[in-house]
């Protein structure tokens, strides 16, 4: 195990290549396993069991968000370039990342531009550079369309794909069961992983024993490879009544249990600095810190991602440095499986946390 700064680098044979329902007969999307942190102690599970590790009165808030097919190939002058469309802008521009392929079926990073430049796709679509998001960074670009974008993805789409998978899924395959449509066609250019897991039959077992769910959206862009790279708005919204419900349940002692780090920061986004959640929706750039806190979770339930400074910070907000420490350490020691397609962990504060927490909500 390699280490930068205190976290640990993901060993190659721990990547998720596949999901895990095409790992072996009888798998299903449940098939993986369940890191608890509750503090800084830590056991092991299988993801089936969430349902006997959750308690009456808890609740989960999950993303709705419909993953696209948001990488299409084009032409940028006479060579092959391809495009991942990452999140529509309020001025109706588009952040996009360009990437070359690798002859393998995934891509490597390109910088985009230059502003003026154009890339053509099938059906007479074409996009036109404009600016980077950021100075200091020249990963994702807005850029001009012409054309229909939802139009072009359903038709010439294909889901995001990243070097250490085995081949391109299905659509299907990067939908969680909580996605819905949305009438404009947005969604997220990658999966809000950490929903991949659950089943129908699972979210039925939960709500059986008492478990509440609490629907959000934040349509997310691109992951980025690069640390410290600034973040950008992305829509979200938070419904009244998932306001309400998440508010009750905090007033009656039930742990709120963010399903992801999108539905983190939906939440946070909507939630006022006397953590009372309100119906919000717009545009959030929220970064989750150790130093501002969050005013809402008590618990998140994520996937084992790269070492990234946002969702470290974020996670660290939830349970503290220690915690996320030993966690990460542990999954590595105990072979646990990265990405989209791997292993979860489910981060809740130690029970004396949870104590002060739910005596604080009171007052």
């Amino acid at each position: 195990m390699s280490v930068v700064g205190a976290w640990p680098r993901v060993p190659e044979g721990l990547h998720a290549r596949v999901p895990a329902e095409q790992r072996g007969p009888g798998l299903g999307r449940d098939s993986v396993r369940l890191l608890l942190s509750r503090g800084t102690e830590v056991s092991h599970h299988a993801f089936r069991e969430l349902p006997v590790l959750l308690r009456a009165g808890d609740l989960l808030v999950v993303n709705t968000s419909r993953t696209l097919p948001a990488a299409v190939d084009g032409r940028l002058g006479h060579a092959r370039v391809v495009v991942h469309f990452s999140t529509r802008g309020a001025d109706g521009r588009w952040a996009v990342e360009l990437r070359d392929p690798d002859g393998r079926g995934t891509t490597r990073a390109r910088a985009g531009g230059p502003a003026g430049a154009t890339v053509r796709f099938p059906g007479g679509v074409s996009l036109v550079w404009e600016e980077p998001l950021a100075a200091e960074s020249r990963r994702l670009w807005w850029v001009r369309v012409a054309g229909d974008v939802p139009a072009l993805l359903r038709r010439h789409g294909r889901p995001i794909r990243y070097r250490y998978t085995d081949r391109d899924q299905p659509l299907a395959a990067h939908q969680t069961v909580f996605a819905l449509p949305s009438a404009d066609g947005a969604g997220s250019a990658e999966m809000p992983s950490a929903g991949r897991p659950f089943t129908a039959a699972m979210v039925a077992e939960l709500v059986t024993r008492g478990v509440q769910f609490a629907p959000v959206t934040l349509h997310t862009g691109v992951a980025s490879q690069e640390a410290h790279e600034p973040p950008y708005p992305e829509p979200f919204e938070v419904p009244g009544a998932s306001a309400a419900l998440i508010n009750a349940a905090r007033a009656g002692g039930g742990r709120v249990i963010a399903v992801g780090t999108t539905a983190v920061r939906a939440v946070e986004s909507a939630a006022g600095a006397d953590g009372v959640v309100r119906a919000a929706s717009g545009r959030t750039e929220l970064v989750m810190t150790p130093e501002r806190g969050v005013r809402v979770v008590d618990g998140l339930l994520t996937g084992l991602h790269e070492p990234e400074a946002s969702h470290l910070l974020m996670l660290e907000a939830v349970a503290g440095r220690a915690a996320i420490e030993r966690g990460y350490a542990e999954a590595v020691r105990r072979l646990y499986l990265w990405h989209e397609f791997g292993d979860v962990h489910l981060i809740l504060r130690s029970e004396n946390n949870d104590r002060e927490h739910c005596k604080g909500n009171a007052q």
